[in-house]
């Protein structure tokens, strides 16, 4: 008897549609896997037979083949387990097929017959959704996160027994009902306060500027002024996600696999902070059947470089594109994926290798060549994508021991969304989401500069020797500055306070 199963192979965040047919005849006893499986779904052979036979169930000893389809694409990772095991019994007549045309399947099985959780559900829930599939059954675990896709029964079991009884006797299961929006409220989290910052007030500012245009910035200074505490206070003001922007997240970090103690949706912005030993397809995602990276892990969120310098400058170089485009494609000889990376770069250096050129306590030791050659490890291209350079001084006594906090990323928070809130009303009717993506023929029509303005920035532009792509990026700070000062055109101390963050040009 033959029967037909439907589930879901994960390619790049997106899914498709796979058939799981399942043929006994007659033959030698075994089971054959055809349909270009992967490791992973060839080794299901046997846990699928043992899995079937500590249930309870018969495995028909006959010959049982089974195709993937479509053939050309490759299928990989255990999720396989659970429509084989199914397709077995339907073909054997042991569960009945007539929930089966539009129902999906999906998950592992252990050798007694439980199931246990698969990544990519959130990435299938909604291809299945879009395709018209009416019912979703996965492991109990990866239920919550398919649920947020509305328009889709979703019903999550804990082992193969509970799945044929749903599938014997449908009418005594109910699919798991979730409001995606209190569940975002739930799973968010207010992180790190700035408050707990001393002093660093020019710092402080230009996180508020980053956060309110989605910036780039790079804070440059010596050890122990705070940087990297700075840093890791960017996503407590940054706004909070959006329902839509959470599914894009959610999707991502299912495909990594990073969802299993997590809940169904990811509530706060990414925060991913690779070593600097980090390899280029770590960052931007690779493989010989691509994953995302962390460039993707921290989409809508923070990618933050702690000891940018440190990293290998071919590494960093990879990062050139995905900062312009916002999206990534990795191409393999066997399968292609474009991956989301809108993300904001923070990064983090001293000012030279020992790490006090410029400090007024402790004294630089390295000569002038040692601080070329440190600084040429950055190269020119990828610190014109970098909006804000910001110096970092050390903190002076009297700040060190004040008592006093600093303002707390609630009230900034606030300022920021404002700021935000004015960027999308001028974007009405583009695909803009802050003024970090505008592109040259956005600046011309938004940064229009009158003649005082227009001078100053020609002067900086000689003096710092400005590319054109730097130019531009002081023109979109000096757009968020304006936004924050709630001024609905560009002044002269708009834009002399975005050429202020341009500390290593003004280093060369």
């Amino acid at each position: 008897m033959l029967a037909r199963i439907w589930s879901a192979s994960v390619v790049g965040i997106d899914a498709v549609k796979v058939g799981v047919e399942v043929d006994i005849a007659g033959g030698l006893p075994g089971i054959v896997v055809v349909g270009l499986p992967g490791t992973e779904v060839q080794e299901s052979r046997e846990r699928v037979k043992a899995a079937l036979k500590n249930a309870g169930y018969v495995v028909p000893m006959r010959k049982i083949v089974i195709n993937l389809t479509p053939a050309d694409l490759r299928k990989e990772g255990p999720s396989f387990d659970l429509p084989i095991s199914i397709g077995i019994l339907a073909a054997s007549e042991q569960v009945s097929p007539t929930l089966l045309d539009d129902t999906l399947l999906l998950g592992e099985v252990s050798l007694d017959g439980s199931l246990r959780p698969v990544p990519g559900v959130l990435a299938i829930a909604a291809a299945a959704q879009l395709l018209g599939i009416q019912r979703l059954v996965v492991p109990a675990d990866n239920a919550r996160e398919a649920a947020v896709v509305k328009g889709l029964a979703v019903y999550g079991f804990q082992s193969l027994q509970e799945v044929t009884d749903f599938l014997n006797q449908p009418d005594s299961y109910s699919p798991l009902q979730i409001d995606g929006a209190e569940e975002l409220v739930r799973s968010r989290f207010q992180g790190l306060d700035l408050k707990d910052v001393k002093g660093q007030s020019q710092a402080r500012r230009a996180l508020e500027i980053a956060a309110a245009g989605g910036h780039n910035l790079i804070f440059v200074g010596p050890p122990g002024s705070g940087k990297t505490m700075l840093a890791r206070r960017l996503p407590g003001i940054l706004p909070q996600l959006t329902f839509e922007e959470a599914l894009e997240v959610t999707q991502i970090h299912s495909v990594a696999g990073l969802l299993k103690h997590r809940g169904s949706l990811v509530g706060e912005r990414p925060f991913r902070s690779p070593h600097h030993s980090a390899s280029g397809p770590s960052l931007v995602g690779g493989g010989s059947f691509p994953r995302p990276g962390e460039i993707s892990l921290a989409h809508r969120g923070v990618l933050f470089l702690d000891e940018l310098t440190e990293f290998k400058r071919d590494v960093l170089e990879f990062l050139r594109q995905p900062l312009e485009d916002g999206q990534v494609t990795i191409s393999r000889t066997r399968q292609s994926a474009s991956f989301p990376a809108k993300f904001m770069l923070v990064a983090s250096t001293n000012p030279c290798p020992c790490g006090y050129f410029g400090d007024t306590v402790q004294p630089c030791t390295c000569s002038p060549r040692q601080r070329e050659q440190y600084w040429a490890k950055l190269s020119g291209p990828l610190m014109d994508r970098i909006d804000l350079q910001v110096a970092v001084n050390r903190l002076k006594p009297e700040e060190i021991t004040q008592q006093g906090s600093g303002e707390d990323s609630a009230s900034v928070r606030q300022r920021v969304e404002a700021a935000r809130q004015r960027a999308h009303q001028r974007f009405q009717g583009t695909s803009l989401h802050c003024n970090a993506e505008m592109q040259s023929r956005h600046i011309h029509r938004w940064c229009q500069l009158d003649i005082p303005t227009r001078t100053l920035l020609e002067n900086a532009i000689r003096k710092l020797g400005l590319s054109a792509r730097a130019t531009d990026r002081i023109l979109k700070v000096a757009c968020t500055i304006a936004d924050l000062a709630g001024d609905e055109h560009l002044q002269t101390q708009h834009v002399a306070e975005a050429v202020q963050y341009r500390t290593i040009d003004r280093m060369q």
